[in-house]
C-alpha cells in the first residue's frame, strides 16, 4: 500500500533537554499506528513536528508526498489534527461549531452541511446538534474535537491521547470512531498510554520512551522480538498426568503442568498449533471440556524494552 505518511530522522531539543532523539516511522492508507509510552516520552512533540506546527532540529516529514513545514500551508490540509487542548465554542452548538470550522476549511453551502450531518454521525451526536457545546461533558467534547477535524476528509488523521479524562461510554465511542475511519481507508496516527487502546485499534505500534523508537510492529511481531509466548489453559476429564507427559513433547510447547483438571502450557503460537494439542490430549484418553488461550499483551514488550511498566509512569 501506498505510504501516506513518512517521517525520517526527525530530532528536537529545547535547551539541553533532547525531547525526540531520532524518530522515523511511516503509515500507509487504512494503517492505524500507536505511539504508545509514558507521558514525557516525546510523543506530543513528535506529532507536533510531523503536523507542521514545531520545526524539527533535524528530518523531515512527507504527507502524500509532500514536505511538511511550519510554513507548509496547502500540504497540512492533507491532514487533520486532534490536539490534547479543546478547540471547540462553548457558546456555538455542534452543528455552528462544525460549519464554522468547514468555513475556514474553504467549504461552503450543501457540501458543507453534508459534511456537518455526516461527521456528526461518525463521533455520535447527531442527537446533540443543536446543543450548545457548553453543555457536554468532556467526553462529548473530545468527540466534537475529533469531529471537527475529519471535516475535510483528511488522508491523514492525528489524534494525541483522544480519550483522556473522558467516560468510559464516550472512551468506546471514540475507539468505535477510529475503528470506522480507518476501516474506511483513512491513515491514523494515534498517540496513547493505555496499553488496551493501542492493542485494539492499531495495526503497528511504536513503543517511544526518552524520545526513541524502542521498537515498533505488529503485536504478534513485538511479543515475538522479545520471546514472549501464549498460555493455554485446557480443561478435561481422564489421564491428566499422561496427557501433560504427551503435550510437553509437543512442537512449540516450552513448560506444560497440570493442577486438579486444568493442564496449563506455555507455547509459541498457540493459535496456529492448538488443533494439534487437542488432538495429542484427546490421543491419550482425555476428554477436553474447556480451552483458553491468553496471548502476552505490550505491557510485557513495554517492561522487556524499557524495564519499567507503563502502568507505573
Amino acid at each position: 500500500m501506498t505510504n501516506v505518511l513518512e517521517a525520517h530522522g526527525l530530532k528536537k531539543s529545547f535547551g539541553d533537554l533532547q525531547a525526540v532523539k531520532e524518530v522515523s516511522l511511516h503509515i500507509a492508507q487504512g494503517e492505524t499506528y500507536g505511539l504508545l509510552g509514558p507521558n514525557g516520552a516525546g510523543k506530543t512533540t513528535t506529532i507536533s513536528m510531523i503536523a507542521g506546527l514545531l520545526l524539527a532540529d533535524r528530518g523531515e516529514v512527507r504527507v502524500g508526498g509532500d514536505l511538511i513545514t511550519p510554513k507548509a500551508v496547502g500540504p497540512k490540509a492533507r491532514m487533520g489534527l486532534v490536539p490534547q487542548e479543546l478547540a471547540i465554542y462553548p457558546d456555538l452548538t455542534a452543528a455552528e461549531n462544525l460549519a464554522f470550522f468547514g468555513r475556514l476549511y474553504g467549504m461552503r453551502g450543501d457540501d458543507l452541511k453534508a459534511r456537518v450531518s455526516r461527521v456528526l454521525e461518525v463521533v455520535g451526536l447527531t442527537d446533540r446538534a443543536d446543543d450548545l457545546t457548553k453543555e457536554f461533558s468532556g467526553g462529548m467534547k473530545r468527540r466534537l474535537n475529533i469531529g471537527i477535524g475529519l471535516l475535510h476528509s483528511p488522508e491523514l488523521l492525528i489524534l494525541d491521547e483522544p480519550t483522556v479524562g473522558v467516560d468510559p461510554q464516550s472512551r468506546n465511542a471514540i475507539l468505535e470512531a477510529v475503528e470506522e475511519l480507518s476501516s474506511a481507508g483513512m491513515a491514523v496516527l494515534y498517540t496513547t498510554h493505555y496499553m488496551e487502546e493501542a492493542e485494539r485499534l492499531c495495526d503497528r505500534v511504536g513503543i517511544i520512551d526518552q524520545g526513541e523508537i524502542k521498537a515498533e510492529g505488529t503485536r504478534r511481531e513485538l511479543v515475538q522480538l522479545v520471546g514472549q509466548k501464549d498460555r493455554v489453559s485446557i480443561e478435561g476429564n481422564g489421564p491428566i498426568a499422561e496427557a501433560v507427559r504427551v503435550l510437553a513433547g509437543s512442537d512449540g510447547v516450552s513448560e506444560a503442568s497440570a493442577d486438579d483438571h486444568r493442564i496449563s502450557l506455555l507455547v509459541e503460537d498457540a493459535g496456529a498449533r492448538l488443533a494439534t494439542l487437542l488432538s495429542a490430549a484427546s490421543s491419550v484418553g482425555l476428554s477436553v471440556t474447556g480451552v483458553e488461550i491468553e496471548e502476552p499483551n505490550l505491557e510485557a514488550v513495554f517492561l522487556h524494552l524499557t524495564g519499567k511498566a507503563l502502568r507505573d509512569e
